[in-house]
């Protein structure tokens, strides 16, 4: 059976259950953390089939960093990711560019980017999307 795990990453507990919500009622599991460090934990001990991931975070580049560690992890750099902050897009891909050189490989782009406030329709259908694929 695939994997029906949808980790969703946000310091605010109100975002966290409006996409809880949007996950469960787009018929998978959440699996919720409130920092990077939290998500990395969790989706090493049960990798998901996607991760909704917030950059603005409590620690300074929280949200970058988690993304670079589940970007260069061996076992979790498979793992789609859709970025939903409030920061444009531009801003985290000029980010998650300027890390790349400290690292020796250039950081992929995520699956997808959505700002906040997020469309539940439009959210529901990035999950459809990205967590279909086998992992």
């Amino acid at each position: 059976m695939a994997n029906r795990k949808i980790l969703v990453v946000d310091d605010e507990r109100d975002m966290r259950i409006f996409v809880r919500t949007v996950v469960e009622t787009s018929g998978f599991e959440a699996t919720v953390a409130s920092n990077g460090t939290e998500a990395i934990q969790k989706a090493g001990a049960n990798p998901p089939a996607l991760v909704i991931l917030d950059v603005m975070m409590p620690e300074i580049d929280d949200g970058i960093q988690t993304y670079q560690h589940f970007r260069t992890d061996p076992v979790l750099s498979a793992i789609p990711i859709i970025i939903l902050s409030a920061i444009a897009r531009k801003t985290f891909l000029h980010s998650i560019k300027l890390l790349s050189p400290r690292h020796g490989i250039e950081l992929p782009d995520p699956e997808a980017y959505m700002e906040k406030p997020p469309d539940a329709g439009e959210l529901s259908r990035l999950i459809a999307k990205f967590s279909t694929s086998d992992q």
